[in-house]
């Protein structure tokens, strides 16, 4: 038992659970065959994917610094394309009317798999000057996850304003209970992230259970879950009115910005790893050198 054990099962077990809710829903009788499902799909890809990686990352950082740091080089970059996969549903599901087929629509996708990019090269970055400058580090890391959720979630805001107050007047426009639960639990993480509450007010009690790196990954889990109810409920209500608008992006437009920006962010990271292994053994960020937050591995 160490201080990444809870961290490493807190995203093993909901791996299976993304993936079983994946295969039961592209199972569905003329599921797949359906354009119309296809980007639910795409998203739940990357929405087994994250916590995969996530999980990795925590059980095999501790073989040695370059390790740990390739470790989650590939775990920002699963992170990244998570932002991504969320752009496909919202696009197809979740726009609001007035913003079918303009300029934000057209590029809402395009936009999020440039935030994608730029998500993972700013988090891969901000390991190098942790051990300097932990503050800036935690910034940068931070803005690079924040900024795609910001805009992944641009189209609920909208609607949320247009909403507010007005009930269930707003027809089209109406958000589910998810919606709102997802964005608690989103609150909730990049809280948790941010404060490293409770442990700060504690030092030593939360080593093993209760830290907030764990409270974080069970926020983001159960964030994504209702992520994936609220597109669910966005997909049913709206299929009827949504049949009558044009597709926004077909399977070969899917298919090429999901490829590029996998390429691109696996280019990212093996240039971020190659610095790594042509840095000198003498180098800090090789030296182990203080645990961070995402590691924080017990030495035993």
């Amino acid at each position: 038992m160490t201080n990444e054990t809870v961290n490493i099962w807190t995203h093993f077990l909901p791996t299976w659970y993304f993936l079983w809710r994946l295969l039961v829903l592209a199972g569905g009788p003329g599921f797949r065959a359906e354009p119309y499902h296809w980007p639910l799909l795409v998203f739940l890809g990357p929405t087994c994917l994250y916590p995969f990686a996530s999980c990795c990352a925590h059980t095999f950082s501790s073989m040695s610094p370059r390790a740990r740091h390739i470790c989650y080089f590939l775990d920002y970059g699963a992170l990244s394309l998570y932002s991504l996969g969320c752009a496909f549903p919202y696009a197809a599901y979740s726009m609001p009317a007035s913003w079918l087929h303009g300029r934000l629509h057209q590029l809402f996708v395009p936009t999020a798999a440039l935030n994608s990019l730029l998500c993972t090269g700013l988090s891969c970055y901000s390991r190098f000057p942790e051990l300097e400058s932990p503050g800036l580090s935690k910034m940068l890391r931070t803005g690079a996850f924040a900024y795609p959720f910001l805009f992944d979630n641009l189209p609920l805001f909208y609607r949320l304003g247009l909403c507010w107050g007005r009930g269930h007047s707003c027809g089209q426009e109406a958000l589910s209970t998810s919606h709102g639960y997802h964005l608690l639990c989103a609150l909730l993480t990049g809280f948790l992230f941010a404060s490293h509450l409770p442990e700060r007010l504690a030092p030593g009690r939360f080593d093993y259970i209760g830290h907030s790196h764990q409270l974080f990954h069970i926020c983001a889990v159960l964030g994504t879950h209702f992520q994936l109810e609220a597109v669910l409920a966005d997909m049913e209500s709206r299929q009827a009115w949504l049949a009558t608008q044009e597709p926004p992006l077909g399977l070969t437009g899917t298919a090429a910005t999901l490829g590029l920006a996998v390429a691109g962010n696996l280019l990212i990271i093996a240039a971020f790893t190659a610095s790594l292994f042509r840095a000198p053994s003498t180098c800090p960020l090789l030296q182990g050198g203080p645990l961070e937050g995402d590691s924080n591995a017990k030495q035993q």
